[in-house]
């Protein structure tokens, strides 16, 4: 069984699905938690420009007083493909509320094939520039949650369920403040 689990992972067709398994596995043990406020830091809001998937340009200075949820990510990151599904019913019901930024580097044409293909209808943007040090993402998926005062309030790496209870409760929370 050992041996033929090692042939499955090495062989590429076959890597891929198990990584997204494996990844959907560790998305329910990984769970989002809120930093204690003594170790939150606050974002600089430098003028970190984006632009989107649909050409509209946005820039982190103004979204200061605001909820914000940034998510960076690929369409080939087996962890970023787990979670894709719970962040898209989580940008279902709060995108009137919160300000979702789904940042990659990957091209708009490569984007709008995954996201026709997986049926996600969330905006997704292009770094114009240099992210905020703060923000900058050392591997991904990696996600981040700021609060109306600008300090980061939630940041997690690999795949989470974001769709759950406790990820709710936190926006609805940081949305009453």
């Amino acid at each position: 069984i050992f041996l033929v689990i090692i042939a499955l992972v090495l062989i590429p067709q076959t890597r891929h699905p198990l990584q997204i398994l494996l990844h959907k596995g560790l998305s329910f043990i990984n769970q989002s938690s809120l930093i204690e406020k003594e170790d939150r830091v606050t974002v600089n809001y430098t003028d970190w420009k984006l632009i989107s998937d649909n050409d509209a340009s946005l820039n982190l200075n103004g979204l200061k007083e605001k909820v914000v949820f940034i998510n960076f990510w690929a369409t080939w990151c087996p962890p970023c493909i787990v979670e894709m599904p719970s962040l898209q019913a989580l940008y279902n019901d709060y995108n009137d509320k919160v300000v979702f930024l789904f940042v990659t580097s990957d091209s708009f044409q490569t984007v709008e094939n995954f996201k026709n293909k997986k049926g996600f209808s969330f905006e997704v943007f292009n770094t114009l520039n240099e992210v905020p040090s703060e923000l900058y993402p050392r591997s991904i998926p990696r996600t981040f949650i700021i609060n109306k005062t600008g300090e980061i309030v939630v940041d997690e790496s690999g795949a989470v369920d974001w769709n759950s209870a406790t990820v709710r409760d936190q926006l609805d929370e940081l949305l009453w403040e």
